[in-house]
């Protein structure tokens, strides 16, 4: 099935689940077009394609959102890709003011976690002191018809304009920022407590992280206040979780907008995110085997501007990969691959360090 098939199918299932009722159809269109399904929009007349008639009624989504919003909602639909183990419908409610709320729905047991783990996270962020980092605020977090539904504010970002890269001093300033973060929400319970793994660094979350160490400047053009030694035992840390370029971008008065906070957790070592992003891009241009050992080539340059060492900075980077193939197995889900193919040849390699 290609890729297009896949995510109409999707649709579909998303469509019978969000819009189960049985009042006129509306017509709504495929955008940017049919061939290459991203959103569903109400149809404009100008939209390419066939009309997708949608139901409408007092039992669908919109009549939720529109009365926990208090405004009336319309909504656009992402059409999302298959084979995520968090899949999971995500939209867009527009108001007659414009854009009001991106909205997640939890639609399975797992998700539906995520979903309120983010809100407790968000919740957590919204008393939590912020100079570099601008993260959403939750609007509305409850359930409908089985649901789970979490409305967050849509953060500003210029429509229209390509993304480019973030600065590097503006990444090290977030990473390190959110590494500080002295929560942690309440944990993620495991699906069945009979099989509750051992705590793993990344799974959110394990422990507090410790009272920001002492710290003298350093001249370095991209390096913050040198801290405590961050050494291997040292794992009383915050990260983001899933820090990748898709999830940031660049606000109008200088700080990081950072959406996605489903993965945050604490009782890591000290640069997780900054060897998250740097992967994810990696993954970009090569296969997780090779990203994964060019993860560890450059564990040091990654990581230098938090005051690693070298053997710190290869120690760090060989725990995150281990934390994300523990990810992908409790979500029983392998997207890139058998551990054995990308991850064991560079743990192996690495074994006097662990």
């Amino acid at each position: 099935m290609n890729d297009a098939r896949a995510r109409l199918r999707y649709l579909a299932q998303t469509v019978d689940l969000l819009f189960p009722g049985d009042g006129e159809a509306r017509p709504y269109s495929l955008l940017p077009h049919p061939a290459l399904p991203r959103r569903l929009a109400p149809r404009a007349w100008w939209h390419p394609g066939v009309r997708v008639m949608v139901p409408s009624g007092e039992a669908t989504i919109e009549t939720c959102l529109s009365e926990a919003l208090g405004v009336p909602i319309r909504v656009v639909l992402h059409v999302r890709p298959a084979g995520r183990a968090n899949r999971k419908p995500i939209l867009e409610a527009h108001s007659p003011d414009g854009l009001t709320a991106f909205v997640k729905i939890g639609d399975t047991a797992r998700v539906r976690e995520l979903v309120a783990h983010e809100a407790r996270t968000l919740n957590l962020l919204a008393d939590t002191p912020l100079k570099t980092v601008v993260p959403p605020a939750v609007l509305h977090h409850g359930s409908w018809r089985g649901l789970s539904v979490l409305a967050l504010t849509p953060l500003p970002v210029r429509r229209g304009i390509r993304r480019g890269p973030v600065p590097d001093r503006l990444l090290t300033d977030a990473i390190d920022e959110i590494s500080r973060i002295p929560g942690p929400p309440p944990a993620i319970p495991p699906d069945d407590p009979d099989d509750a793994p051992t705590p793993t660094p990344g799974h959110p979350p394990v422990s507090t992280p410790d009272p920001t160490p002492g710290a003298h400047p350093d001249d370095g053009p991209h390096r913050l206040p040198r801290r405590a030694p961050a050494r291997f035992s040292d794992c009383g840390f915050a990260w983001h979780g899933d820090f990748s370029p898709w999830n940031i971008a660049c606000a109008a008065d200088g700080r990081l907008l950072v959406w996605d906070w489903e993965r945050f957790a604490t009782g890591v070592p000290l640069g997780f995110d900054a060897v998250h992003h740097f992967f994810q891009r990696a993954l970009r241009r090569a296969d997780p085997a090779v990203a994964a050992r060019a993860c560890l080539a450059q564990a040091l340059r990654t990581l230098a501007p938090f005051g690693l060492s070298a053997a710190e900075a290869r120690t760090t980077a060989i725990r995150y990969l281990i934390a994300l193939a523990d990810r992908h197995a409790a979500d029983g889900h392998t997207p890139l691959g058998p551990p054995e193919h990308w991850l064991n040849p560079v743990v192996d390699s690495q074994e006097l360090l662990l």
